[in-house]
């Protein structure tokens, strides 16, 4: 990590917003501790607090999106930008949602993604372009034609592709954010380290 931790659990603050907002971080997290990121975010309180609102929507209100979908998209970022941090949270996720052993080696697959590549690699149609879509997102910022209508393809809805979208684009800023100041000090180590 490039700068310290704030201390865990952080000190009572005498300003009643600032406790307010390490209280609602801490909710959000129960039963599980305050993790490095919210410990480095927390020498910010602001941005700790839109961060955790903002995250807090996408992790659990994104609710059109099944976990194996939002856990493989956001597994794709972390392998793109190699945040190791953000793989090792987020690869048992889809495996616990069901991507198997395959499924999760062409996740973490070197190189660009070509949605109009034969075969899933062990996903289902929907799971490999939803990780195209990903890596595309993720690569590029600008996502092309023929990859966005596969998604609109597999999609039930327009609130699905907005989902889908909000979550890959929130994981980048995340990784970035981890990868910058190398939160969990993951950088450098590879998906197959970071446990």
């Amino acid at each position: 990590m490039r700068l310290p931790y704030t201390p865990n659990p952080p000190p009572v603050s005498s300003d009643p917003e600032e406790a307010s907002i390490v209280q609602r971080i801490q909710a959000r997290r129960h039963p599980r501790p305050l993790q490095p990121l919210d410990l480095t975010l927390l020498h910010s309180p602001a941005v700790a607090d839109g961060w955790n609102s903002f995250l807090g929507a996408i992790r659990t209100r994104t609710t059109s999106i099944p976990a194996d979908l939002r856990e493989i998209a956001i597994s794709r970022v972390a392998v793109v930008n190699r945040a190791w941090y953000e793989w090792m949270h987020h690869a048992p996720l889809a495996v616990a949602a069901g991507v198997g052993e395959r499924g999760m080696e062409t996740v973490k697959r070197d190189g660009a993604l070509d949605v109009e590549e034969e075969g899933f690699g062990g996903l289902s149609e929907k799971q490999w372009v939803v990780l195209c879509y990903a890596d595309e997102m993720t690569r590029n910022v600008e996502v092309n034609d023929k990859t966005f209508q596969r998604l609109r393809g597999v999609m039930e809805s327009e609130k699905e592709v907005v989902e889908i979208t909000a979550i890959v684009a929130a994981y980048n800023c995340v990784s970035r954010f981890l990868v910058a100041l190398d939160v969990g000090e993951k950088n450098g180590v590879g998906p197959d380290a970071a446990h």
